[in-house]
């Protein structure tokens, strides 16, 4: 039998070519007005409150808040969802003190690779460099698949049709315009976003009733607020730490750390930033816990759709693929311009071409090639939840090490990279297979019934800590 759609292929198509070509044209109009390599990379510095603030919100919620948060609440319960929004948030807070001293000591740079290459050897900057820029690699796919997977659900609408339209409109005006170009757009895009939002809130709250609550998820599945409820606590700290480690290292954030016009400007935004992200995606992941507790059948990742959806009107699907694509196209623009920025400033150190070299153009033929690599990803529909955990890992092992290094003078290229590779092997030991069955460490080398169900249960939560803090503890070995 034939599945109903909530709105037809071609108005879904149209409404996301319309939309896309809106923001295309946005872009292109305004940054024609700032030309040169310090507007693409970092704005000229002179970003004020609104824009900064709202381009930071804007990239960092993504069309992944539609389906990720719904879908951890299901399992990992309420300490899910606040380990989700803490994590999504949490960067804002510590860029005010790291973002200072990158400024401070680093005023005329535009990424943090630069500052890694400059406090370590070429060695390990090129290692970090490599990590981020898989990250966001990663990142890019993920929400290019989104929405694919998005407009595919309201409409039926073929995946491939959606990823190819979204990508060469970003592409477009953000390998015209840059970083001023992002942040125009990010403007527009996160007004947008604003509104939808609360309009969906209030029609979600307004006919859902009683069963919005808190009350009524203790009736229907009360584990999931269970202060005993171990999952929770192993979610929520797998979330936070995951999250807020792999956001640490998102060039975007940093091109906006140096855009701002001056620091009083940059801690105000990350403030407001940070209290505007918290209960957004605490609301998404509880649309995740009461879809679940009113229907267990239901697929996790689309609790805010079934709320939302649940009468299938036509005014609200349009409305869902509006919010999907200004979420999709705000975090895209601000991924492509992220990496072509780091292939333009720390390309010449990596690669040491021809002194002739464009690397900026260099930088725009690489930013397609992924693009192509992206598009073929999210026209196929895989599911990249698993790979998005391993480029956290990636993240997390690095985090530590990095960014204790501002502050400590002693750390050395050798000490840090050792510190670095032995937290990778332990979180590659932990981490588990696609099942989540078993890892590398309990159930190949070593048999499983060796270990505790709390072990079994919890692979990819010791994977995650053993990564963070495993390179800690060599470093303060080292120090003694």
């Amino acid at each position: 039998m034939d599945k109903t759609y909530f709105i037809s292929q071609s108005t879904s198509l149209s409404l996301v070519i319309v939309i896309s070509l809106i923001f295309t044209v946005l872009g292109l109009y305004h940054s024609k007005k700032f030309k040169g390599i310090n507007n693409y990379l970092t704005a000229n510095r002179d970003v004020g409150l609104f824009s900064l603030t709202t381009s930071l919100v804007a990239s960092a919620l993504g069309a992944w808040i539609l389906f990720g948060p719904a879908a951890a609440a299901t399992w990992g319960g309420i300490g899910a969802v606040i380990g989700y929004a803490l994590g999504t948030a949490f960067p804002m807070f510590f860029l005010i003190f790291l973002g200072k001293k990158i400024r401070t000591e680093f005023p005329k740079g535009s990424s943090l690779i630069e500052f890694m290459r400059k406090k370590f050897g070429k060695s390990l900057f090129k290692l970090i460099l490599l990590m981020t820029i898989f990250y966001m690699f990663i990142f890019l796919c993920a929400e290019v698949t989104a929405v694919a997977v998005l407009i595919n659900y309201i409409s039926g609408a073929q995946l491939w049709i959606t990823a190819l339209i979204v990508l060469l409109a970003t592409l477009t005006y953000t390998l015209y315009g840059g970083l001023r170009a992002s942040i125009f757009t990010d403007n527009i895009q996160m007004i947008v976003i604003s509104i939808l939002l609360l309009v969906s809130i209030s029609y979600i709250l307004s006919n859902t009733g009683n069963t919005f609550s808190f009350d009524f998820i203790e009736t229907k599945n009360p584990q999931l607020l269970s202060s005993s409820y171990v999952p929770s606590y192993t979610a929520g700290l797998t979330f936070f730490i995951a999250v807020a480690a792999t956001n640490l290292f998102h060039q975007g954030n940093w091109q906006r750390v140096y855009a701002a016009k001056n620091y009083q400007t940059l801690k105000q935004s990350l403030l407001i930033s940070f209290f505007i992200i918290i209960p957004i995606v605490f609301f998404m992941g509880f649309t995740g816990m009461v879809s679940f507790s009113i229907d267990p059948s239901q697929r996790p990742d689309l609790g805010f759709f079934t709320l939302l959806l649940k009468e299938q009107t036509q005014t609200l699907s349009l409305l869902i693929v509006t919010l999907g694509l200004a979420l999709t196209i705000s975090t895209v623009d601000t991924l492509v311009n992220a990496i072509s920025s780091l292939f333009v400033v720390d390309g010449k150190a990596t690669f040491d071409l021809n002194k002739k070299t464009d690397y900026l153009k260099l930088s725009k033929y690489f930013i397609i090639l992924l693009s192509l690599i992206s598009f073929f990803i999210a026209s196929k529909g895989f599911d990249i939840l698993y790979l998005f955990l391993l480029a956290d890992l990636f993240c997390c092992a690095f985090v530590y090490t990095v960014f204790f290094s501002f502050y400590n003078k002693d750390i050395n290229e050798r000490t840090a990279y050792i510190s670095i590779v032995i937290g990778l092997i332990g979180g590659f030991l932990l981490f588990p297979f696609p099942d989540f069955s078993k890892s590398l460490l309990v159930g190949v080398l070593v048999s499983k019934e060796l270990f505790s169900p709390f072990i079994l249960q919890s692979l990819l939560f010791l994977s995650f800590i053993v990564a963070t803090f495993l390179p800690a503890i060599i470093l303060k070995i080292k120090r003694n």
